[in-house]
């Protein structure tokens, strides 16, 4: 029997009309610029590499925003989770913590080279903030997943969400190198000089999310309010977050599952979070080389976004998920094996010259074609996560399982960041760095072949 959509009266349709669903899916539009701009392609590599003149504390630097991010998002999701159960909407929450991401997008203007004591702190602060702010409302959104479609379409819209953000990103990219680094003269007066159109992507991601998240509010039901006090509802969630955690025992496909995700979502964050940062430095790529590799990259994730969301109803989520993580393996391996003058760790290519066009010496291309392999299980790899968890979700805890779901995915979201800064400090190389998600992924991928997957109906 199909799911109710929330909020629904007793003599609504069974699930979300079409206007619902398509508004749903521009939550992830409207937040994909933040993850795109800021936290990978854009932003981070600056602020690692210019912000903070030396690169290697510049780099411990991000990784302690998302150290802090992480454990505050893994104390505090299932706890939100449990009380927005109690109190009934999503839709409140949300908007309070797209609101902290819009604050945090539109400081990092003020993100200038060798800024130092409490500006720089400003930033590291900001930059945390917009992290919690929209980890905290993927949460909510993604509870929201299971009231809009019956269950043998959840897979579908969750891949199709994921896939629209990654055009959402992909028009954001290109936006900038068009406004900004295209141009002998930027839009709006910028100067490249002072580094603009690095900073510039903070308030663009901020007005993108305030303009682009308006259909989620406008027509996505949300679930009604049981008319219990903000007291009450924080006093019920607790009880029954307490309740959740002492009961997960009648739970243990769900936590084995849990688990899986926590280690190779971690392995997922990482990879997100320095592979920009990778790729510049080991080529020494220009703000248009990274930004057209940007590009590339959320073309392959929205390419295997939409691939993913027709595989998936065909072979199942969790052998999605675990079809996606044997092909990161297999791209991460082949990244690592290249260096400017080496490839597949023993071929030897030439370095590639100074004045090269794009991606023109034999070991970007190599690089390239690695990418391809890495970069197309990415969404299939996230959306069939969420499409999974709402699966497997008990009826009427879904948001409190997202939450716990959240939990997961950032209960360690710190380890993988501080394994690969140990290992890049001991060894003083950023490709045994990065080699670190290797054995998260492969952990990962054992854990979920234990996982069973309910059937949909």
């Amino acid at each position: 029997m199909p799911l109710r959509a929330e909020g629904l009266g007793e003599g609504d349709s069974a699930v979300a009309s079409k206007l619902a669903q398509a508004s749903w899916t521009t939550f992830d539009w409207a937040f994909q610029p933040f993850f795109t701009l800021v936290t990978t392609f854009i932003f981070a590599p600056y602020f690692t590499s210019a912000v903070v003149a030396d690169p290697v504390t510049g780099q411990a630097y991000w990784g302690y925003t998302q150290t802090v991010a992480g454990i505050a998002i893994a104390l505090l999701s299932p706890v939100l989770g449990a009380i927005a159960d109690a109190a009934g909407p999503r839709k409140p929450w949300i908007f309070a913590l797209a609101c902290l991401t819009f604050a945090g997008c539109a400081v990092l203007w003020w993100a200038v080279p060798g800024i130092d004591g409490g500006m720089l702190f400003g930033i590291l602060a900001a930059i945390t903030i917009a992290t919690i702010g929209a980890e905290f409302a993927i949460v909510f959104n993604n509870a929201m997943l299971p009231s809009l479609v019956p269950p043998e379409r959840i897979g579908v819209l969750s891949a199709i969400g994921w896939g629209i953000g990654y055009v959402g990103g992909l028009i954001s990219l290109g936006l900038v190198l068009g406004l900004f680094v295209l141009p002998q003269v930027p839009a709006f007066g910028l100067d490249k000089a002072t580094f603009d159109a690095e900073r510039m992507v903070g308030p663009l991601s901020a007005l993108w999310l305030a303009v682009f998240i308006l259909p989620m509010f406008a027509f996505v039901p949300d679930q009604k309010s049981r008319g219990v006090a903000i007291g009450a509802a924080v006093g019920a969630g607790l009880r029954q977050l307490g309740e959740t955690l002492r009961g997960l025992k009648h739970y243990r496909n769900v936590v084995r599952y849990l688990l899986a995700h926590m280690i190779y979502g971690d392995a997922l964050l990482a990879i997100f979070a320095f592979g920009g940062i990778y790729a510049r430095a080991t080529f020494g790529w220009d703000l248009l080389t990274i930004g057209i590799f940007g590009i590339l990259l959320n073309v392959l994730a929205m390419t295997g976004s939409f691939i993913g969301g027709v595989l998936e109803p065909r072979i199942g989520s969790k052998r999605t998920i675990a079809l996606a993580i044997v092909m990161m393996i297999v791209g991460i391996l082949g990244i690592l094996s290249i260096g400017p003058e080496r490839i597949f760790f023993v071929i030897e290519v030439a370095a590639p010259a100074p004045d090269r066009g794009l991606f023109a010496s034999p070991a970007e291309h190599a690089f390239l074609a690695c990418t391809l392999i890495l970069g197309l299980p990415f969404g299939p790899a996230q959306a069939s996560s969420r499409s999974l968890m709402a699966r497997l979700a008990p009826p009427g805890m879904v948001t409190e399982f997202f939450g716990l779901f959240a939990l997961s995915g950032k209960a360690t979201a710190f380890l993988a960041p501080f394994m690969i800064g140990l290992v890049t400090d001991l060894t003083h190389s950023q490709r045994w760095g990065l080699a670190v998600v290797l054995p998260f992924l492969a952990l990962g991928l054992w854990l979920l072949s234990g996982v069973k997957e309910p059937k949909a109906h």
